[in-house]
């Protein structure tokens, strides 16, 4: 109770401060780059769905992880397990965690294994300049995964000579700190990240220790700058309940994450190439019994070594971007066994500006070698027309499709069994939308479908029957959604208002099987909204709200608050999550903790 009366009165009290000041405003959002495709487009010139998380969104809004920064954008479903984003499934627009993918600076860090990884590598917060959220269809311009879209996190390209050191702690013991570096020389520059997080656990068997390393480096800044971004993410936790059934308790887990990489971007005349080498890394050990490993055991091991070629051509027809990847992709794995993949994908679209750059076409295909699956080629078309300089409607089709992860097809237990005969999952994608953009107002709207066939789903005839993966499912997913951000200011201070929601609807073919595991649970109702404040210099916060209503019934609405207030070289900051004490589950029927706060002190050395 003692908690519920702190953070009503925290709450007001962001609310009521207020003093004099001046502060200017500044929008520079849509001349934003965006890095996620070939063809380099600002971000109001873009004929998708396209939203963008800056790293001022994210300082103010007081999360600590990317998955609760996704939270806040209406079409995307983060369907977490306990806190700090310890363990988070990512969905976009109703598709399943294994349709989604994860990039970092345009680098695919997808795992063959599961999509449960796909978050793993997610970086921390202070290395990130902003994350680019693409939806629908986009194995066009990725390639396979990219099934109903895709996230793509940009780091942060220097930092000045300095070092900043940040301590938290707050609710369940939960204990963090981190040190951040930046070192601006003359013919390079480097980043680098590393933070500890622990926790008792909201529950029982909810612990945690969390270790994080990022190092980004920029080599020969004046003639060719190679930029090499290093990465390593080290998770072990409590798992009460996180995968079998809620009655498994005891489950635990340990996973660690690393990518290496290096790119580079070449300019010549009207031709731009950016090629890119990678190896990512993934270690996942899965204990049934914490206290007895040997009851239940499984240890995967993957590796993905792969190299890119992107580029563009600009002419008078408009611009020509091209690519091809490959990869090679190893598990290792007691339950999975050990299996390797090689896969090539070529890339070729095409943007035709007419009528005075007005309208654009952009036709495009990806075609993509399996050593183990067919080939296939992915057509699709982005066309977008300029009704005035700030209103854009824009439309798209596409194919896209996934491979079965390894776990789809090699999986054993007690209970279930994979199908090594599985085919890929395909859909076919269109969307209609429209794009709105003043200097303080942003709005947009997209209306979307999708008809997936071959969806894969753990069926059975018998209930005494092992359930096994099979291509049956073939579902349509009908949906809309809004965004709207407002910027405005309160006694020269500014002030930011952003409110989403989404609606989606799937028709889901009857099985012929008696039994079927495949539920779909996406949020029919998704309903997000914030407001950043400001009404003093040095004060900031953010008060955020979001409503879920999924197809089960099952609804919930939680309210967090960030805020921060600095002086001079110090920043002291608060995050109070769920304020309310909403009860609620987001997947697994895993309780969500209820109100618990986190207090943060960071000192920038200069």
């Amino acid at each position: 109770m003692k908690n519920n009366y702190l953070l009503g009165f925290l709450l007001i009290f962001s609310v009521l401060v207020n003093a004099q000041g001046n502060k200017k405003m500044t929008d520079t959002l849509q001349e934003v780059i965006v890095k996620s495709s070939r063809i380099d487009l600002p971000f109001k010139q873009n004929s998708r769905t396209i939203q963008l998380i800056t790293a001022d969104d994210l300082k103010k809004s007081g999360v600590s992880n990317v998955a609760d920064a996704l939270q806040q954008i209406a079409g995307i479903d983060i369907r977490r397990r306990g806190t700090s984003g310890m363990q988070a499934d990512l969905y976009i627009r109703g598709g399943s965690f294994d349709q989604t993918l994860l990039l970092i600076d345009g680098i695919k860090v997808d795992d063959a294994q599961t999509g449960h990884h796909t978050l793993n590598l997610a970086l921390p917060i202070e290395v990130i300049k902003r994350i680019e959220i693409i939806k629908g269809p986009a194995a066009r311009v990725f390639g396979q995964n990219a099934f109903t879209g895709a996230v793509n996190i940009i780091t942060k390209d220097t930092l000045e000579n300095s070092v900043s050191l940040n301590l938290k702690a707050g609710s369940f013991g939960q204990v963090s700190a981190a040190v951040t570096a930046g070192v601006n020389l003359d013919d390079s520059s480097h980043i680098i990240h590393f933070s500890k997080n622990a926790s008792n656990g909201y529950r029982y068997n909810t612990d945690f220790d969390n270790t994080n390393f990022v190092l980004k480096s920029t080599f020969d800044k004046k003639e060719l700058p190679i930029e090499m971004l290093v990465s390593l993410s080290e998770r072990n936790f409590g798992a009460n309940g996180f995968y079998a059934t809620p009655a498994a308790i005891n489950q635990y887990e340990k996973t660690k994450a690393s990518l290496i990489g290096f790119s580079t971007t070449i300019k010549k005349g009207n031709v731009t190439w950016k090629p890119k080498v990678y190896w990512r890394h993934n270690e996942d050990e899965y204990i049934y019994v914490r206290s007895n490993p040997s009851l239940y055991r499984n240890l995967h091991i993957t590796n993905k070594f792969a190299a890119e070629l992107n580029g563009s051509y600009s002419s008078n027809l408009g611009i020509t971007g091209f690519g091809i990847e490959t990869s090679k992709v190893l598990i290792t794995s007691n339950n999975l066994g050990a299996n390797n993949r090689f896969l090539s994908t070529l890339f070729l679209e095409h943007r035709f500006n007419l009528l005075d750059n007005k309208l654009d076409i952009t036709p495009g295909v990806a075609v993509t070698y399996f050593s183990d699956f067919k080939s296939y080629a992915f057509p699709g078309i982005d066309i977008g027309y300029q009704l005035l300089d700030n209103f854009r409607v824009y439309g798209n089709v596409g194919n896209t499709y996934r491979v079965p992860t390894y776990t789809d097809m090699f999986y054993k237990s007690a209970t279930t069994i994979g199908n090594s005969n599985l085919e890929p999952e395909k859909a076919f994608a269109q969307e209609l939308g429209l794009k709105w953009n003043l200097s303080n107002f942003d709005i947009s709207v997209a209306a979307f479908n999708r008809n997936s066939n071959h969806l894969i789903d753990y069926v059975k005839t018998l209930s005494t029957d092992l359930w096994q993966a099979q291509n049956i499912q073939d579902v349509t997913t009908k949906g809309f959604e809004t965004q709207l951000l407002y910027k405005f200011t309160v006694n020269s201070y500014n002030q930011k208002l952003q409110i989403g929601y989404n609606f989606m609807k799937d028709d889901v073919k009857h099985s012929i099987y008696n039994f079927s595991q495949y539920a779909l649970n996406s949020m029919k109702h998704q309903f997000v909204g914030s407001y950043t404040m400001q009404f003093c210099s040095n004060f900031n916060n953010t008060i955020s709200y979001r409503y879920a209503e999924r197809t089960n019934g099952g609804s919930y609405s939680v309210v967090d608050l960030g805020a921060s207030y600095s002086l001079k070289a110090f920043e002291i900051s608060l995050f109070a999550n769920n304020i309310f004490n909403t009860v609620y589950t987001e997947t697994n029927l895993v309780p969500m903790p209820k109100g618990n706060l986190m207090f943060g002190l960071r000192y920038n050395f200069r």
